[in-house]
């Protein structure tokens, strides 16, 4: 049977996991949905793609900082304890 230190420290090392398999998943299913809009907006209308373009950097950027941000409370999780 595990002890309470082990207990404690295989359930710090499955939530870091989670939170980054879940936080990068969701990253990238925002960077996919965006990236797509943008092209199909670029479509409709080419005169605006430099806009379109721009606004589209701006926004996978914020989504990508998601996946950072899950990334240091995973390694929070893992390397500091209370």
């Amino acid at each position: 049977m595990l002890d309470a230190l082990t207990m404690s420290h295989l359930v710090y090392a499955l939530m870091a996991g989670l939170c980054v398999a879940l936080g990068c998943m969701f990253a990238a299913l925002a960077q996919g949905h965006v990236a797509a809009k943008a092209c199909e907006s670029i479509a409709r209308q080419p005169e605006m793609s430099g806009d379109i373009r721009f606004t589209m950097i701006i926004g996978l950027a914020m989504i990508e900082s998601l996946a950072i941000y899950c990334l240091l409370i995973a390694l929070v999780l893992l390397f500091v304890r209370w």
